[in-house]
C-alpha cells in the first residue's frame, strides 16, 4: 500500500475537504449543473490522467441536487371521496404528474381545491408540485391546508416540515416533524427530515438517531446513509463513515457526493489508489464537478506526480471560478503555487 505521507499543505487541504458538506463552506454545484459541459471551449484534463482502471458504473444521475437535498419526497396521495369533479381533476393531476407535465399538474390540483377545499389529497399533491418548482411558500401554504382539511395527514406534516427547513426556519419544521412521527411513529420521510434538521443545527447525536430510524422504515432509501457517512467522517469515525457511503452507493450507484466522500475517506486513511478511483466515479457522472478534480490533485500530490495534480488542480480552480467560489479556487491556487 502507497505511504500516506503529505506536505503541511496537502494536509491543511484534506481537513477542509472532509468539512465540505457538513459546514456548508462550499456551496456544491447541483447535479445538473455539474453534469454540463463547458461552453467556453476548455476540456477537462485529458483521460489519460482521469482514467479509470476498472469499470466505472455507467448510469443516469436521479438525485436531485446536494445543495438543497431531497427533503420532500413526491408520495402521490389517492383519490378519496369527494366531490367527483374534484376527483376528476385530482386524476388529471396525477396522471401530468406520471407523464412530467409538471405546470398541466399544478393547474389540475389547483382546480381540484378550488371545486373541494377541504379535498386534503388535491391539497397535499398541490404542496409537492410547487415544491418540485421551486415555490417554497405556496408549497407551504398547500401542505399547511392538507392537515387543516385532514388533522391526521401525517404525510403532509412531514412534507410541511420539509418545506419549512428548506426555507431555514428549523424549529418550526422540527415542530411539524414531531408532530407528523407522534402520528406515525414509522414514517422514514419525517426521520430524515428531522435528522437534517439536527444536522443543520450540528446537534450529532440526535442527528444519528434520526437517520438509523430512517433507514429502518426507508431502507432502500440512499440519502439517511450519506448524511450518517458525513457525520461520522466529521467526528473521525472513518470505518463507520467508510460503510454509510457505501450503502448509500448500494442502494443509489449513482451517488455523487457519497462517492466524492467515500474517496475523501481512502484518501484520508492513505488509501491512494482507491481515493483516486472514487474520484474519478465522481468526474464520470459529472465531468464539471470541481472537487472530484481537486481531490484527486491530492491523491496526485501524495503519490509525487506534480504534473498530473498541476493538471487536474487547473481545471478545479477554473472550474471553482466559474461559479463564483472563490474561497476554493484561491485554496487551489495556493496548492498550484507549492508545485515544483
Amino acid at each position: 500500500m502507497t505511504a500516506f505521507v503529505v506536505s503541511e499543505s496537502v494536509r491543511r487541504s484534506l481537513n477542509a475537504l472532509m468539512l465540505i458538506g457538513i459546514w456548508g463552506q462550499v456551496l456544491l454545484a447541483t447535479r445538473a449543473e455539474a453534469a454540463r459541459t463547458v461552453d467556453d471551449g476548455r476540456s477537462p484534463p485529458h483521460e489519460s490522467v482521469m482514467a479509470m482502471d476498472s469499470t466505472v458504473i455507467a448510469s443516469t444521475l436521479s438525485i436531485t441536487p446536494t445543495t438543497s437535498p431531497p427533503i420532500a419526497r413526491p408520495i402521490l396521495a389517492q383519490v378519496t371521496t369527494t366531490s367527483i369533479a374534484a376527483a376528476r381533476e385530482l386524476e388529471r393531476g396525477l396522471e401530468a404528474i406520471r407523464s412530467g407535465a409538471l405546470e398541466t399538474a399544478i393547474a389540475a390540483f389547483q382546480t381540484a381545491v378550488d371545486l373541494s377545499p377541504s379535498f386534503a389529497p388535491a391539497h397535499y399533491n398541490l404542496g409537492l408540485a410547487l415544491r418540485q418548482s421551486g415555490e417554497l411558500q405556496p408549497a407551504a401554504d398547500s401542505f399547511y391546508r392538507a392537515v387543516q382539511a385532514d388533522p391526521n395527514f401525517a404525510l403532509a406534516y412531514a412534507n410541511l416540515g420539509a418545506v419549512v427547513l428548506e426555507g431555514r426556519n428549523l424549529d418550526q419544521a422540527k415542530l411539524y416533524l414531531d408532530y407528523a412521527l407522534q402520528l406515525d411513529p414509522q414514517l422514514g420521510l419525517a426521520h430524515y427530515n428531522l435528522g437534517l434538521v439536527y444536522y443543520q443545527q450540528e446537534d450529532w447525536e440526535p442527528a444519528i438517531d434520526a437517520f438509523r430510524s430512517a433507514q429502518r422504515y426507508s431502507p432502500i432509501a440512499p440519502e439517511p446513509s450519506y448524511y450518517l457517512g458525513s457525520i461520522y467522517l466529521q467526528q473521525g469515525n472513518s470505518r463507520r463513515a467508510k460503510t454509510a457511503f457505501e450503502r448509500a452507493i448500494d442502494h443509489n450507484p449513482a451517488y455523487l457526493e457519497a462517492h466524492y466522500q467515500l474517496g475523501i475517506v481512502y484518501l484520508g486513511n492513505g488509501d491512494l489508489e482507491d481515493a483516486l478511483a472514487q474520484f474519478r466515479i465522481a468526474r464520470d457522472l459529472a465531468p464539471n464537478y470541481a472537487n472530484a478534480y481537486y481531490g484527486a490533485g491530492l491523491v496526485f500530490l501524495s503519490q509525487g506526480k506534480p504534473e498530473e495534480a498541476r493538471e487536474v488542480l487547473t481545471y478545479a480552480e477554473r472550474l471553482y471560478r466559474d461559479r463564483g467560489q472563490t474561497d476554493w479556487a484561491q485554496r487551489t491556487r495556493s496548492l498550484l503555487d507549492d508545485l515544483p
